[in-house]
């Protein structure tokens, strides 16, 4: 994009006032005009329109990479979920030691006031530990989505680099003066989206890279 950034700035006006003029002075049934308005600005400023969230939909390496990430984050919160499950049944045995040691001492059941307090202290401290595992296991899950969240933005950067860089060398005879991202756009203009064009490239490209060499 290093060719393209250059003139951004002095033809960005110039562009959108073109396609407020395209669109918004050709009057209903000029067909033909608006083909030719249109011929005349692919003259006076090549320009090209992508649509980067259907690249990266459709681009085989993005969807393998957020495939393989997704697959990870499954991976883990099943795990997490596992931990959580054997926490639920201690929680649950916790519960039960403690209804049966209120049960011994209405019924009077300890031999001794020591054993009582022996056995309270040793509820205490397993309740202690149900709570550190707890803590620890929020702790994991908020980890867990901060990793997935990070992980996430840093492949869609990775990502959107890697098209980026295809753009500057595709157009590095500087044939379109401005590649455009048509989330800025309003309206689309026919013929100058090559989205499809770019999907298919990169895909080629990435495919070619993959197919190792033939032994010989």
């Amino acid at each position: 994009m290093n060719k393209i950034s250059i003139i951004v700035e002095s033809i960005l006006a110039a562009c959108v006032v073109a396609l407020f003029i395209i669109f918004f002075t050709v009057t209903p049934g000029s067909k033909k005009a608006e083909v030719d308005e249109v011929q005349a600005m692919g003259e006076l400023m090549p320009i090209a329109i992508v649509n980067t969230d259907s690249i990266l939909k459709h681009y085989t390496l993005a969807v393998e990479a957020q495939d393989k990430l997704m697959s990870s984050y499954e991976e883990s919160t099943v795990k997490l979920d596992t931990k959580a499950k054997t926490l639920q049944k201690e929680a649950e045995t916790f519960q039960r030691d403690v209804l049966d040691f209120q049960r011994k001492v209405e019924a009077g059941a300890f031999l001794s006031r020591e054993r009582a307090e022996s056995e309270q202290a040793k509820l205490q401290k397993k309740e202690q530990q149900l709570m550190v595992k707890q803590q620890e296991l929020e702790n994991l899950r908020q980890k867990l989505s901060t990793d997935f969240m990070n992980q996430q933005a840093a492949l869609t950067q990775q990502l959107q680099d890697s098209v980026q860089q295809y753009l500057s060398e595709m157009n590095a005879d500087g044939h379109y003066h401005l590649i455009l991202n048509d989330a800025v756009l309003m309206n689309k203009v026919a013929g100058y989206d090559i989205t499809n064009e770019v999907i298919e490239a990169l895909n080629a490209r990435y495919v070619k890279k993959e197919i190792p060499p033939k032994a010989y």
